[in-house]
């Protein structure tokens, strides 16, 4: 199946925002040790949290342009109907 140039763009960033979450995730939590187990624990997952959002967001991207394209399917298919019985 062909994907459009929309669809290769959100797959990419969705692929390179995991890769940001786990190594993000990683580097937050090395950088916040030093002050403290526990506070580095809570803004790491502060951050995964907030990344996690962001690629949710990204995939509503992604079902909004399939629910479109299902709707144009389905209007397409009723104008068909509407004008085999009209006439």
């Amino acid at each position: 199946m062909q994907k459009d140039i929309y669809e290769r763009i959100i797959s990419f960033l969705l692929g390179a925002s995991w890769a940001i979450v786990l190594f993000g995730a990683l580097i937050t939590f090395k950088f916040f040790i030093m002050l403290g187990t526990v506070l580095a624990i809570f803004v790491t997952l502060l951050y995964i949290i907030l990344a996690l959002f962001l690629i949710l967001t990204l995939d509503a991207f992604m079902v909004n342009k399939e629910r479109l394209k299902e709707a144009k399917k389905q209007t397409e298919l009723l104008e068909k109907i509407y004008a085999k019985h009209t006439k």
